[in-house]
């Protein structure tokens, strides 16, 4: 499932996939795949993208059920 809740957090703070990976420490190709929905990130690294972006886990993370 794409994670288009992180994407418009980034991109609402004029950020590109490689910024945001740059403050994260991770690559931009690790980015992509998190908002692709390819990729499942670990909780550290969660936490990491939620500091930068100034979002909690829930904001950016947490999937509704239908």
């Amino acid at each position: 499932m794409k994670n288009l809740k992180l994407k418009a957090a980034r991109a609402g703070l004029d950020l590109s996939q490689a910024d945001l990976a740059q403050k994260v420490g991770v690559s931009r190709q690790t980015i992509n795949s998190i908002e692709k929905g390819d990729y499942n990130p670990t909780i550290n690294l969660c936490i990491s993208i939620c500091k930068v972006l100034g979002k909690t886990l829930d904001e950016l993370f947490w999937i509704e059920e239908e």
